[in-house]
């Protein structure tokens, strides 16, 4: 790792008012260990921060370029539910609506009070898959949506949140495919991505490939157990950790090639920042307005607070994001809406402010929540700001 006053390069620009943002990119390479990432800030529709530095591979033989990208994991989630408020907006979907009206046979054994909302917040009680299943099996969508529309939720829907780690993005996903009969990722790369100029991928094709960057791994994830003992496989962390993923999947070529939109999405932080900002800048970024008022209202609409059920933490969940809130605050302001990805990668959209920041890096922290690498760079814009 990189040791305290290592050089770095760092690429890019930076606002002059936004300079403690570069000053806090370099000194997580110095003091936090960075190996490769990107830091982003859109503000007043400009890229008002656009850095990257430091090395796509623990063995720093190639740089980290300006047009390199990585799986970003659970940071994909924003993608996907931006995608289905969109489809909100436009009045395509109701929030309030029983999921069933779009997809009709997720409405068996007991899933009938599931509404679309309650997919976007992780209130749904299906944050796994009843069977048993091997981490490739993600790749058939037929087949896991499918598991998912047969099976029964594991708590009263709407009731509590449970964070659905992998599911989210297939039943999200699924409800975008019924409604405008393109995937996830194709609607979100036609309607999103491309008219904003997002270079960020649900489903990587191949001509991207020689950009990827690999993540640099942490032990896989394990909930269920108490104080490090064997977990309880009858508990609910347990069974949602279904299938059991580890982080050197995301280096192969099925993973990228399939659409996982709730962990297998690439890019890098500019492309998210970029992709997210029209929740911050009124619903549009670029002349493509793709939010009404009344859905980026709706985001803040709390659906769950408490401990959640698979995660252990207290969390509060809007409508497709995580929200600002006294139990877990990361910002001054209150209408903030966030959500990151295992490792560290993380965006946070400031309405108040009217910013959107994104960071992304190879090097993964441990834990679900990554560490301070990506808040010690949120706190520098807010000192920027005063």
């Amino acid at each position: 790792m990189n040791q305290p006053g290592t050089n770095i390069d760092i690429s890019g620009s930076c606002a002059a008012r936004l300079g403690a943002v570069k000053d806090a990119f370099a000194a997580n390479f110095s003091v936090n260990n960075d190996v490769g990432a990107s830091v982003a800030v859109v503000m007043d529709g400009e890229l008002a921060v656009d850095l990257w530095g430091g090395h796509q591979d623990v063995a720093r033989t190639t740089p980290w370029a300006r047009d390199t990208i990585i799986n970003v994991f659970s940071t994909t989630k924003t993608m996907s539910c931006l995608a289905l408020l969109v489809l909100i907006s436009r009045g395509l979907v109701d929030a309030d609506a029983p999921v069933e009206k779009y997809w009709p046979e997720f409405g068996q054994n007991g899933k009938r009070g599931v509404l679309v909302r309650h997919l976007l917040s992780h209130t749904a009680g299906v944050p796994g898959w009843d069977q048993r299943m091997d981490a490739a099996e993600l790749y058939d969508w037929d087949k896991v949506t499918g598991l998912l529309a047969t099976q029964a939720p594991w708590w009263t829907p709407g009731s509590k949140s449970g964070y659905h780690a992998v599911s989210q993005g297939n039943l999200v996903g699924e409800v975008v495919r019924r409604v405008d009969g393109r995937s996830v990722g194709k609607f979100f790369a036609e309607e999103i991505a491309g008219p904003v100029g997002a270079d960020f991928h649900i489903g990587l094709g191949a001509e991207h490939d020689a950009r990827v960057a690999p993540v640099i791994p942490v032990p896989p994830l394990e909930f269920g157990g108490e104080g490090g003992g064997k977990p309880d496989q009858s508990s609910i962390p347990y069974r949602a950790m279904n299938p059991r993923l580890v982080a050197e999947q995301s280096w192969t070529i099925p993973w990228r090639r399939a659409e996982i939109p709730a962990a297998g999405g690439h890019g890098n932080a500019r492309s998210v920042a970029l992709a997210q900002a029209a929740v911050s800048h009124g619903g549009g970024l670029r002349g493509v307005e793709l939010l009404s008022e009344k859905t980026i209202n709706r985001i803040f609409d709390v659906q769950a607070a408490g401990r959640d059920l698979v995660l252990g933490i207290g969390v509060t969940f809007g409508v497709g994001y995580g929200l600002n809130s006294p139990r877990n605050p990361i910002s001054p302001n209150a209408r903030v809406c966030y959500w990151g990805g295992w490792g560290g990668s993380l965006v946070v959209n400031d309405v108040d402010a009217g910013f959107t920041l994104a960071y992304v890096m190879n090097r993964m922290g441990e834990g679900t929540v990554g560490d301070n690498r990506a808040h010690a760079l949120l706190q520098a814009v807010y000192a920027s700001l005063g």
